[in-house]
């Protein structure tokens, strides 16, 4: 019998190592966007794992989708919490300068063109500015949203009084009234500083959230209850609490790990970063104010951004806008997480507003407006000095 138990103790820790041969290597969390931001207090992390079975949910006719719509769940548009894809990308629509959206009538300002059964997609108005969109990585969302106004402004120089060609500006813009304003939020003629989206049209991640239930789902809720098919004003299909839950969870993902930070390679990068002047724009470090969240509150980090909108030049200018931003204004898109891209966009990367950057140089490379003066040093660099440029960014 012991003779036996031997053997069958031999015969199992061999199949355990021949198992452990087999099985995936799990992923480095510098290599994953998703996952909640360190210091969250228990009734804190169950809130965030609300959110992300929220954010995850598929909706389904019975859940309210549609009767049109872009997409069934969140998860859909931004998966792993990356960027989109082609696969999923949307079209706004119906303004074309800063006197508002004259498509509001005909479906703007976005194109739902998928369907439930027995209903016919929206159809594209004629003559109506559009724009096509990827979406955003949503990590560490919650830093830039806890940004204070003043740490904005003090980036801004509209009329580029320091004569280096940058001007860029805050977007300041109108807020639904559902919207409480920060603490200590400015405003002007009853506009605020809003900094999220292609064009930093809405204000915080409530405002985003909610419209992206109204808009990409067809989903209504008390904050957004206007039907996008009909136009009426229905019951609300998603509650409260979740909303809350997502813009929670939207909130405390935790910010992208910079990775091979050590490597002489992306040293030398970053330091061809600042030489370009590309840090006049892609400011590479924020700081948070005082949050209700602690492991947000009072926080340095790193994202790479100003949250100001600056003019991209006619290339990218696509003749469509949001809120008082020009259609050749964008706002500085973060760059952290850069090199992680490729994860949820099939491999391959799909860079600017509308994803037609297909590799990092040609992203540099179309850039034009403000950062034509940085897009011309950058021709003049060498095949290796573009190389470790390259390298630091993707490895942000």
């Amino acid at each position: 019998m012991k003779i036996i138990c031997q053997v069958t103790l031999m015969l199992a820790i061999g199949l355990l190592a021949a198992c452990q041969k087999t099985l995936p290597f799990a992923p480095e969390e510098e290599d994953l966007l998703d996952g909640p931001v360190n210091g969250l207090n228990l009734e804190e992390k169950a809130q965030f794992l609300r959110g992300d079975a929220a954010f995850n949910e598929v909706f389904t006719i019975e859940r309210g989708l549609g009767p049109i719509f872009v997409a069934n769940q969140c998860a859909s548009c931004h998966p792993g919490d990356g960027k989109g894809s082609p696969f999923v990308s949307f079209i706004r629509f119906g303004q074309a300068d800063t006197l508002g959206n004259l498509f509001l009538d005909q479906g703007g300002p976005q194109l739902q063109h998928k369907a439930i059964p027995g209903f016919e997609v929206e159809q594209f108005p004629a003559g109506a500015p559009s724009a096509i969109l990827f979406a955003p990585a949503v990590t560490g969302l919650g830093f830039l949203d806890a940004v204070s106004d003043e740490d904005i402004l003090q980036s801004a120089d509209p009329n580029d009084q320091d004569g280096d060609g940058i001007s860029g500006r805050p977007h300041w813009n109108q807020i639904p009234d559902y919207v409480d304003p920060r603490d200590h939020s400015l405003s002007i003629n009853g506009r605020y500083i809003t900094r999220f989206g292609k064009k930093a049209g809405a204000y915080d991640l409530l405002h985003q959230t909610s419209s992206a239930y109204n808009q990409d789902m067809g989903v209504t809720s008390s904050f957004e209850s206007i039907d996008p098919y009909s136009g009426l004003k229905l019951d609300p299909e998603v509650n409260i609490q979740t909303i809350n839950d997502v813009v929670f969870y939207l909130k405390t993902l935790k910010a992208p790990i910079a990775r091979n930070q050590n490597d002489s390679e992306v040293i030398r990068g970053r330091e061809i970063f600042g030489e370009l002047g590309c840090i006049k724009c892609h400011l590479p470090q924020l700081k948070t104010g005082l949050s209700p969240i602690a492991a947000i509150s009072d926080k340095t980090f790193y994202p790479y951004t100003d949250l100001l909108l600056h003019d991209m030049g006619p290339g990218l200018d696509d003749g469509y806008t949001e809120g008082f931003a020009l259609s050749s204004e964008w706002r500085t898109p973060p760059l952290w997480g850069l090199g992680l891209s490729t994860d949820s966009q099939g491999g391959n990367y799909f860079l600017l507003h509308d994803g037609r950057a297909r590799s990092i140089e040609e992203a540099i490379i179309l850039h034009g407006g403000e950062a034509a003066d940085s897009r011309g040093e950058f021709t003049r660099l060498s095949p290796s000095e573009k190389k470790q440029l390259i390298r630091f960014l993707e490895a942000l």
